[in-house]
C-alpha cells in the first residue's frame, strides 16, 4: 500500500453478500444485488486497499490476515461444480496489516497477524463483481467470537485512524439472515417483519446524527422490532456495527431491495471523521 499521499480518503460500506456463490453463478434471486455490486465504484472513488470483515471468520482473538497472497477457500456446499472453480487473484498487504494492528492495539483490542488465512465467500465473491480484475490489495480482518455488539462497535472506532489514507472498509454480512426464511425462488413477497427490521436499520444509519444515540441502539439491537427473526445469529449484522464505528455521521443508503426473496440493506459513507471525539 501506498503511503497515504492520495488526495482521498477514506470509505466505509455495509452490504449483503448474498448466498454462498450463487450471484457469481447468476441466480435469478440476486439479480438487483448482482447490478448493485458492478455499480458500486462508479459510486466511490477507486481504493488504494481494501479492508473486509465477513460475516464468515470468526476468532477468540481478532486476527488480520498477513498474507503476500492469499489463497481462496470455498467455504459453501452443494452447488454446481463451477462455485468450486471461481478465482480472484488479488494480492494482500502487509503494510496495511500491520498498521490495522498498531490501531487496535493502540486502542487496547487484543490481535494477532495470520499468514495463513485464504480469503472466504464473504470477500472475493462481493469484490468479483465490484472490481473483477483483482488488482487492489484486499486483507480480511476476523469478528470476535464473542459477538458483541459493543466489542464490534469499538473494533470500527479504533480502525478510524486508517481512513486517512485511501481505503476502502467493508462490511460483508447480510442485513436479513434468516436461512429459514429466504425465498430461494426469489419470489419478491413482503415480509412485514423483515420490512420493520430493515427500516429501523435505515434509520439508525441514515437519520440518527448524534453516534451516542447510534451506538446504544445498536448495542441493543436485539430491541429493534423482529430483531431475532431477522437474525438468528448475528453474525451478518455485526459488520454493520464494525462499519458504524468505523465512520461517524450519517450514512448513504445505496441498497434497498430485495436479495433471495427478501429485502436488504446497503449503506456507504464517503469518508471517515476523524474528528469525533473520544
Amino acid at each position: 500500500m501506498k503511503s497515504g499521499k492520495s488526495d482521498h480518503r477514506g470509505q466505509v460500506i455495509y452490504f449483503s453478500h448474498g448466498g454462498g456463490p450463487l450471484p457469481i453463478l447468476a441466480d435469478p434471486s440476486h439479480a438487483k444485488m448482482i447490478r448493485f455490486m458492478q455499480h458500486i465504484p462508479e459510486q466511490i472513488h477507486r481504493p488504494e486497499a481494501i479492508i473486509v470483515f465477513s460475516a464468515h471468520w470468526e476468532e477468540k482473538i481478532l486476527t488480520i490476515q498477513n498474507s503476500g497472497q492469499p489463497s481462496i477457500m470455498y467455504n459453501y456446499y452443494g452447488f454446481p461444480a463451477a462455485a468450486y472453480k471461481i478465482e480472484y487473484p488479488c494480492i494482500g498487504t502487509r503494510d496495511l496489516a500491520v498498521k490495522a494492528a498498531d490501531a487496535l492495539q493502540r486502542y487496547g483490542i487484543n490481535c494477532r497477524l495470520d499468514d495463513d488465512r485464504p480469503y472466504d465467500h464473504g470477500s472475493y465473491i462481493p469484490l468479483k463483481m465490484m472490481y473483477p480484475e483483482a488488482d487492489i490489495p484486499v486483507i480480511q480482518i476476523s469478528l470476535d467470537h464473542s459477538l458483541d455488539p459493543l466489542t464490534h462497535l469499538n473494533i470500527g472506532k479504533a480502525l478510524m485512524p486508517l481512513l486517512a489514507e485511501n481505503v476502502l472498509i467493508i462490511g460483508s454480512g447480510f442485513s436479513f439472515h434468516n436461512m429459514h426464511a429466504f425465498d430461494f425462488a426469489g419470489r419478491e413477497n413482503p415480509d412485514p417483519r423483515n420490512d420493520a427490521f430493515q427500516d429501523s436499520l435505515i434509520n439508525i444509519c441514515c437519520n440518527v446524527e448524534d453516534d451516542a444515540v447510534k451506538w446504544q441502539q445498536l448495542t441493543q439491537w436485539e430491541n429493534l422490532p423482529w430483531a431475532r427473526y431477522c437474525h438468528p445469529r448475528e453474525e451478518h449484522l455485526l459488520p454493520l456495527h464494525v462499519c458504524v464505528g468505523a465512520a461517524s455521521g450519517s450514512a448513504q443508503l445505496i441498497f434497498d431491495d430485495y436479495i433471495l426473496g427478501k429485502k436488504a440493506v446497503a449503506f456507504l459513507w464517503r469518508q471517515g471523521d476523524l474528528s469525533r471525539p473520544e
